[in-house]
């Protein structure tokens, strides 16, 4: 932003400091000034000059020789005869009684007369001869000045410029012209919306120097409704004619709602809309002062109205637009959105496409104008124009910086809007205006104002702990200096069960002068600051480091007690809160007392803030459940061979094509990303696979051997599309591998996972999983039985559960990879019962491994981490050494070709009792002589009791149970 210094001298008339010393005071109060442009560089020994006679030369058809007066600014000689000073010039425009600006010799002047780049140092300027007579300095045009007509319009396109007649001779011309002033560039970063205003700056300098700051008052010509930003009133509401207090620049025959009708039909978009009106425009030139001051901040004058407009956007950072009233069809104003595939052409002639998201004003029959961007075409302001309305609205940052995107175009008004103006700021901006209004006799200003706001934005209040601060900064300052600041800047001060205190007369506060200079508060204001310092200083003074040092999270207490049980926790003592500030509403980036600590700092000067170790009682640390879990998975993978891969969270939609999923599948069912970086980046991950087997292809087309990769991965599962809520997002453990190993390597890191964790009990093995980009014949959904899991399951947020016995899913449960089973209530914590899916593993089809181009068999295991997090324990069980002796059976079945070893397995371990310490398989046959259709299977079990020596008889028992139990599942032993 920029912005002249005479324009901030104004609103702090006490400010005297150089140019310099403003620039590095801002900076270091945390305003930074970009870059600073001395209007008056290389400008020197140039005045005002009349001219009194003039000549022809006598050797030059195009010169003339001139006379000028120039007061009292020579001295003898030097071709001066009094106060005349001869000129020979070739300007066309000069004639006998102009007043011009006058370099005289040893001067410079800026530039040239064709306004190219000005030389750094300038142009000198020395007495000379022109075609044989003598020229003891030079008129200047406003090129060689250092501007041009874009911000002197009245100057002529060739010649010297003209100054008022009235201008006296021997004076300092740079003066005259408004250049003895420097423009200085702010770099305002975008959650100081405050400062995106001449009013804002100002409010920092006179807070930086310790000066008063008088910014204008609002309504002060008696012409706008009540001033100061305005009282919430209801849609539609017009300010009541006693509110506009009407002077001469008022029309009391007319009041606005006579004459306009607003309504705006999205009142989340545009949360304030403030209308005035002025009849009898009389378009003029502005006066130099505006024009100069907009000049400085880059804004070229065009004539009063616009010029005002422009004037009250840098003043007040509020942007404001005029319409011609004439040509308002039904004398309405309606705010609302456009339509898809409307067109809309504004006032820089080109055409734009809307769609329903853009907000617009209209007009009764059509659209004017895009809401905090431009206006249109056909609402452009003639010189015929008699009657205007000037809007002052606050429009939806988020929207205009959408909208401003999609049409290509980006504003002055755009870019304040996007940043989110203050929207109490909206009424007495249109105040200001047509202040301005009258005092240019620009027009006569209606009575009243449409002001609609219904959902008015409050202060908000933030407690004041004086020792937090201190502590928070590391130093020792008195809470009356630190309610000076917060004056200074425009803050209230409420102690506890009493009002806000304003500034009065009176004596000065506890800690010393105000940073404005001014006297601040009453004598409540003065005893809690007093009060304050006392009550502070036994935490601070000494050892401000005591305790430990408050944090972010310390400072968003909202309470007293919540601030004093922040302290204790952390070893420190904090205070009873000194009341409370009020933070206005144009200060948004005020939310908790870290940012008044803030505030206080930069004033104190960081210079100042001594430093100091951190001090503070020690905590034990650790790494959370979630964590812990996540760690260990990593390291059973690494100390399986398999290496740590990162994959990117979104894909292209071909993947679901490449695995082989069908058209109706649930995975299909992904968020699309609105802005992807590409077609292979479009939605977000439903499956790990993608990536893990892009990988393994990357590895493989390298001709890299046995490859193991894992990764550790969210997948995004939306409860529904379009979403209505974010999605579910599932950290996936995925291994891939080729090359040495198999099925069952994958299956042996699984169960080795499941053991680190203290998941009790062995997995169970469904090989119907149903996988379509897994071999059919080789894959497996791994399950476990909840009961012996040792916790109780959510049903809410399993993958997938299952009912004992017949593995029918639960309710509530998901499907894995987002297969949605039921609608059950997980904050019921209800927990599921029976059998729970935790992944899957198996071979990759061959029709998916020729998709990604791997010539191997590829191997991948999919474990959903969620679920391993509930289930886990890390519980070790000790078991001392056996004392009694074992009994082993071997015993060789013949079995269903297609019966699993799993359902063998289950019916020893249920029907082995307690006795049973271990089942291994050892052999599995299939030949002929064994039946077709059929094969052997062949365990070595292994019995024995904690407390006794088992006997013949009693392990025979069992064994009875077992074959018993086999024989219903159709195993006989083998003869």
């Amino acid at each position: 932003m920029k912005t002249a210094y005479s324009w901030l001298k104004a609103y702090v008339p006490g400010l005297d400091v150089t140019p310099e010393e403003f620039r590095d005071g801002m900076t270091l109060s945390g305003t930074k000034v970009e870059g600073v442009t001395r209007l008056d560089k290389n400008l020197e020994k140039i005045v005002v000059g009349k001219i009194m006679q003039i000549d022809r030369h006598p050797d030059a058809d195009k010169l003339i020789v001139c006379q000028v007066d120039v007061g009292g600014a020579l001295q003898a000689g030097g071709g001066a005869h009094g106060h005349l000073l001869q000129i020979v010039t070739g300007a066309p425009n000069v004639k006998v009684g102009d007043c011009v600006p006058v370099v005289l010799a040893g001067g410079k002047v800026a530039g040239g007369h064709d306004g190219g780049p000005l030389p750094e140092g300038g142009i000198p300027i020395k007495a000379g001869k022109l075609r044989g007579v003598e020229s003891f300095g030079m008129m200047c045009s406003i090129e060689e000045l250092g501007s041009d007509r874009n911000y002197y319009p009245d100057a002529p396109e060739d010649g010297i410029y003209i100054l008022p007649n009235d201008s006296k001779p021997g004076d300092d011309a740079v003066a005259l012209l408004g250049l003895r002033d420097c423009v200085f560039e702010f770099e305002v970063t975008s959650n100081r919306v405050d400062c995106y205003s001449v009013i804002g700056i100002a409010r920092e300098a006179a807070a930086t120097f310790g000066k008063e700051f008088c910014p204008p008052v609002a309504g002060g010509h008696g012409v706008g409704g009540g001033g100061g930003g305005g009282g919430a009133q209801s849609v539609g509401a017009v300010m009541p004619a006693k509110a506009a207090s009407h002077s001469t620049g008022a029309n009391p025959a007319q009041a606005i709602h006579d004459l306009l009708k607003v309504r705006v039909d999205d009142t989340k978009l545009c949360p304030r809309y403030v209308a005035r009106m002025a009849t009898n425009i009389r378009l003029a030139p502005s006066p130099e002062w505006l024009q100069r001051r907009l000049a400085a901040c880059g804004i070229r004058p065009i004539n009063n109205i616009v010029d005002i407009t422009n004037y009250v956007m840098e003043e007040y950072g509020q942007p404001m637009h005029a319409f011609d009233y004439d040509q308002l069809a039904g004398r309405e104003i309606i705010v609302r959105t456009a339509k898809d595939g409307d067109t809309f052409q504004t006032l820089d002639g080109q055409v734009r496409n809307l769609d329903a998201t853009m907000l617009m004003i209209c007009d009764g029959e059509k659209e004017v104008g895009i809401a905090g961007i431009m206006g249109g075409e056909n609402s452009k302001i003639t010189d015929s124009v008699r009657t205007m309305v000037f809007e002052a609205a606050c429009f939806d940052g988020t929207n205009i910086r959408l909208s401003a995107k999609k049409l290509g175009m980006r504003t002055d008004a755009s870019g304040k809007f996007e940043k989110g103006l203050d929207p109490n700021n909206a009424l007495e901006a249109c105040n200001r205006a047509c202040d301005l209004i009258a005092l240019l006799d620009a027009g006569d200003v209606v009575e009243g104002a449409i002001d609609i706001y219904p959902h008015p934005v409050g202060e908000k209040t933030i407690p004041f702990h004086p020792d937090k601060i201190n502590r928070l900064l590391g130093t020792d300052i008195e809470a009356g200096f630190m309610l000076d600041v917060f004056r200074s800047l425009g803050l209230k001060y409420i102690p506890d069960g009493k009002t806000p205190v304003g500034e009065t007369s009176g004596e000065e506060t506890a800690g010393g002068k105000t940073p404005g200079g001014k006297t601040t508060g009453s004598g409540d204001f003065a005893g809690a600051a007093g009060g304050a310092t006392v009550a502070s200083g036994g935490a601070s003074k000494g050892d401000p480091g005591r305790g430990n040092a408050d944090t972010n999270a310390d400072a968003n207490a909202d309470t007293n007690a919540d601030a004093n049980a922040d302290a204790n926790a952390s070893g420190g003592h904090v205070g009873a809160a000194l009341g409370t500030v009020c933070i206005p509403t144009f200060r948004q980036d005020l939310e908790c007392e870290a940012d008044l600590a803030e505030e206080v700092a930069r004033f104190y000067g960081y210079d100042k803030i001594p430093a100091t170790l951190p001090s503070g009682a020690a905590t034990t640390g650790g790494l959370s459940w979630k964590l812990r879990v996540e760690q260990l998975a990593r390291r059973i993978a690494e100390h399986a061979g398999f290496s740590q891969s990162m994959t990117y969270s979104f894909e292209s939609e071909k993947v679901f094509d490449r695995l082989r999923l069908p058209a109706d599948a649930r995975e299909r069912e992904a968020v699309t990303i609105i802005n992807p970086l590409g077609e292979d980046f479009k939605v977000m991950r439903t499956l790990p696979l993608g990536g893990m087997l892009t990988s393994l292809s990357t590895n493989y087309n390298r001709r890299n051997k046995d490859v193991r990769l894992y990764e550790l991965a969210n997948i995004y599962l939306p409860g529904s599309l379009p979403l209505t809520e974010l999605p579910d997002e599932r950290m996936q453990l995925t291994f891939g591998m080729y090359g040495a190993g198999d099925f069952y390597t994958l299956k042996g890191v699984i169960e080795t996972l499941l053991r680190a964790l203290g998941i009790p009990g062995r997995p169970a093995y469904d090989a119907q999983a149903g996988k379509p980009f897994l071999h059919p014949g080789r894959q497996a959904a791994v399950w476990l039985d909840v009961g012996s899991a040792g916790r109780a399951i959510d049903a809410g947020t399993t993958p997938q559960v299952a009912g004992s016995g017949d593995g029918a899913a639960a309710a509530g449960s998901k499907g894995m990879g987002g297969a949605a089973a039921g609608h059950g209530d997980p904050a019921k914590g209800a927990a599921a019962v029976g059998r729970i899916c935790i992944g899957y593993l198996g071979e990759v089809h061959p029709e998916t491994l020729d998709q990604y181009k791997i010539g191997d068999r590829a191997y991948v295991a999919v474990v959903d981490m969620p679920l391993l997090t509930q289930l886990a324990t890390f519980d070790r069980i000790y078991r001392g050494l056996a004392r009694y002796p074992s009994v082993n059976r071997d015993i060789s079945m013949v079995a269903p070709k297609g019966t699993p070893v799993g359902d063998i397995e289950a019916v020893i371990a249920r029907r082995g009792g307690r006795i049973l310490e271990s089942c291994e398989l050892f052999d599995i046959y299939e030949g002929g002589q064994i039946p077709a259709g059929y094969k052997s299977v062949a365990y070595s079990i292994k019995f024995r009791a904690s407390d006794r020596t088992l006997e013949d008889k009693e392990v025979q028992g069992v064994m009875e149970k077992i074959l018993h139990g086999l024989r219903e599942i159709g195993i006989e032993l083998r003869g």
